[in-house]
């Protein structure tokens, strides 16, 4: 949820990290041309491709995609120029070294009335997690708890990040259970929901939240008066 490595995407699986913020080594876009493949230029690093095999928007990020649009205006404006007599000089080497160009990510926002990319949706993603946390109950009963594991469920195959839900479900199916949503209370609930955070953070070689502060973080705001 915004949002892994860098050496295990295309040497930069950097701000794309597991659960809500990462991209998938076996997913993303190559770095070489597909063999036999001469026409097709490699999709710009970064790239996640969807299980139909197209490129991902939710799961990439908007520096990545606007590279790759980049990329697909100038094959088209290199093919058109290829109809058009012209020197066979331009025709070499202007567009391929467009096409060069625009296979790197530069770095970049995404406009507030645009499709948000793995990054935004991560960071919004965990807003909304924290909150939750924040806003369960002191002490949950039966049917609480059963609801929040239901969310949880459904939520971690419903992200729209494909990659990024399946981490997640991976990461709270580990073998010796140690990561099974905690949900007694809102004290077990918020410090089960920052350690997943905290579990992107290591991915990323970020620092890591002191999990002792979370209540102060998402729902009382910090002692010293900032958010009053």
């Amino acid at each position: 949820m915004s949002s892994v490595p860098p050496e295990q995407v295309n040497s930069q699986y950097k701000d794309m990290s597991s659960m809500f913020n990462q991209q998938n080594p076996a997913a993303s876009a190559s770095s070489s041309k597909p063999a036999g493949d001469d026409s097709k230029p490699p999709l710009p690093k970064g790239v996640v491709l969807d299980k139909d095999g197209k490129p991902c928007r939710t799961c990439t990020s908007v520096a990545s995609w606007r590279a790759l649009t980049k990329q697909a205006d100038l094959k088209s404006a290199n093919s058109n120029s290829t109809s058009t007599p012209t020197s066979s000089t331009s025709k070499m080497t202007t567009p391929t070294a467009g096409l060069a160009a625009a296979a790197t990510p530069s770095p970049s926002e995404t406009p507030s009335d645009c499709p948000p990319d793995v990054e935004e949706l991560g960071r919004s993603t965990w807003t909304l997690l924290h909150s939750m946390a924040a806003t369960y109950p002191e002490k949950a009963d039966a049917e609480h708890q059963a609801n929040m594991s239901g969310f949880l469920k459904f939520f971690s195959k419903l992200y729209p990040c494909w990659v990024c839900a399946d981490d997640f479900r991976a990461w709270m199916a580990h073998p010796s259970g140690r990561n099974q949503p905690k949900l007694g209370s809102r004290k077990e609930f918020g410090w089960w929901m920052c350690e997943a955070h905290n579990e992107v953070n290591r991915k990323l070689g970020k620092k890591e939240f002191d999990c002792r502060l979370w209540e102060e973080r998402w729902r009382t705001g910090w002692k010293d008066g900032r958010c009053d």
